[in-house]
């Protein structure tokens, strides 16, 4: 993994594509949200397949972003890439339970009601 992230971004043909170095788990993870893989002469190029809709796109570039992140490599999603969950504004962080702790046996009469 490099320091530099790897950026998923909508090219100015409209066009969800990946940019920055990335290594082979980082493509496969692409590759497991839907991005597709050419090679150039520079290199390769990532990208979603074409006319598939912005929804599906936004959705699939948000997922390929959680599991990058999850995968702990840094990487920056453009705002108007990125999918809420229904009813969110912003993704919450996880929820934590309360800790369970044992309490004293109480001392006091049990009474029925």
């Amino acid at each position: 993994m490099t320091s530099e992230p790897i950026r998923i971004t909508r090219g100015e043909g409209g066009e969800v594509e990946v940019e920055g170095r990335c290594d082979a788990f980082a493509a496969s993870i692409l590759a497991r949200a839907g991005f597709e893989t050419y090679p150039t002469l520079r290199g390769q190029w990532i990208r979603l397949p074409f006319d598939l809709g912005r929804t599906w796109e936004n959705e699939h570039a948000s997922w390929a972003a959680e599991m990058l992140v999850a995968a702990r490599y840094s990487v920056h999603l453009d705002p108007d890439l990125r999918v809420s969950r229904p009813g969110q504004s912003t993704p919450s962080a996880p929820k934590h339970r309360p800790a369970m702790t044992a309490q004293a046996p109480s001392t006091g009469r049990r009474t029925r009601h």
